[in-house]
């Protein structure tokens, strides 16, 4: 049966009841707030599981529209880069480097134990870095694009199919590691009495300015004229990306990555050149809701027949990549990185993009400050590593990868 084909107003209104679904349930049930489950996570994790139904039970399937959620993706990692001026960047400081080489570390681990899984359960090793940090840290388009050359370069089957359910299958977990994680890591804080004074420093204005998706329900006043400059400038980014993205292919980043700096430089040219008075409340706003948007409709998109149908080796790799993290999260991430409040939410994080998206680590730090109070550090550092940094590292490790492969002829 064709699937039901649903055009962008459809697949808006369909994305904003699935956000509705989710607060609703995070509303309503005490599991999903004691574990910090996402509101996006929860209602499309639902809308999934609906659709799923449908299709078993009576053949149907939707085909949402593409475009408009790689639109918010853009606004929101737009919305990162036109919030980070150079001052804040400097705020990152020595905490945001070694944040820096814990993900690093991670993407070797991925690889490695992507690889060595691959071989032992007699997959061709290049699977195992479609199932490592190619999909993982990478995420869609960055699996889409290492996909097309695997399959045009190496002549692997089926590698597009396995990198958007790999990337699919860490959007999930992703989404469901990081509160838990970070809920028992702050719980262990608070029975060691450091919280309080953690959170004490953590909030000091004087340390770190601003609050940029850390409070995404904060009441914020925006008048007519600062939505129309916000949205020339978002404008400005999306058709900066467009044109980079597609003139320098070769280079292998994904579009995101051309939209969040072209508006930090954006950003910091207005301000420091021409004076202009960025209005970051209406940036936040347009970033925090685009986010949840570009969630819910990833996980409503979600088609749970695909990963059900995952190769028997290639779930196993997954699954233990998950522990992986867990567990690379809990006593490496969060040890390296102070033992404190902040390295807890920083965990959460990189529970987040570690597995799924930066959008996936934003959102999961926002359900944990929501309820344990906020961390200026950890969004401060998070989006700048998650969406800009980290894919600049990944193409390096995976290129590296790749060529060993090559020298021992695997």
């Amino acid at each position: 049966m064709e699937p039901i084909i649903l055009n962008g107003y459809h697949t808006l209104i369909a994305a904003t009841l699935v956000l509705l679904l989710g607060r609703l349930l995070v509303k309503k049930i005490q599991f999903l707030q004691d574990f910090n489950i996402p509101e996006a996570v929860a209602g499309g994790l639902i809308a999934a599981a609906i659709i799923f139904a449908l299709y078993q039970w009576f053949g149907l399937s939707f085909q949402f529209e593409k475009s408009l959620q790689s639109a918010f993706m853009l606004v929101f990692f737009s919305s990162v880069g036109l919030s980070a001026d150079f001052s804040r960047l400097k705020q990152g400081g020595f905490p945001l480097v070694i944040f820096l080489a814990v993900v690093g570390v991670l993407i070797l681990v991925q690889n490695g134990v992507g690889v060595g899984l691959a071989s032992l359960l007699g997959l061709d090793p290049k699977i195992g870095l479609i199932t490592g940090s190619i999909t993982l840290t990478g995420g869609h388009g960055t699996g889409a694009a290492w996909a097309k050359v695997f399959a045009d370069k190496y002549g692997l089957q089926g590698v597009m199919e396995m990198a958007m359910a790999s990337a699919t299958f860490g959007l999930v977990a992703g989404g469901l590691i990081g509160g838990p994680v970070a809920r028992r890591l702050v719980n262990n804080l608070k029975r060691g009495k450091k919280v309080a004074s953690v959170k004490k420093a953590d909030t000091s204005d004087s340390q770190y300015d601003g609050e940029t998706f850390e409070e995404k329900d904060h009441m914020r006043f925006i008048t007519a004229s600062s939505t129309i400059e916000t949205m020339a400038l978002f404008a400005a980014c999306l058709a900066f990306s467009s044109i980079m993205a597609a003139q320098f292919s070769d280079l292998g980043l994904p579009q995101f990555v051309w939209a969040l700096g072209f508006g930090v430089i954006l950003r910091n040219v207005l301000t420091k050149v021409f004076k202009f008075d960025m209005f970051d409340r209406a940036i936040d706003v347009f970033g925090n809701a685009s986010l949840s948007l570009f969630l819910a409709m990833a996980l409503m998109s979600i088609k749970l027949w695909e990963l059900a149908g995952l190769a028997g080796p290639m779930l196993i790799i997954l699954v233990v990549q998950t522990i992986v993290m867990i567990l690379y999260g809990y006593f490496v991430t969060f040890r390296i990185m102070g033992k404190d409040y902040d390295a807890a939410i920083l965990t959460a994080g990189h529970c987040g993009f570690g597995l799924g998206a930066t959008p996936t680590a934003v959102a999961n730090m926002q359900s944990v400050t929501q309820t344990f109070g906020p961390s200026h550090k950890a969004f401060l550092i998070v989006p700048l590593v998650g969406a800009f940094f980290v894919d600049i590292i990944n193409l390096f490790a995976i290129t590296w990868f790749i060529n060993m492969l090559s020298l021992i002829h695997i």
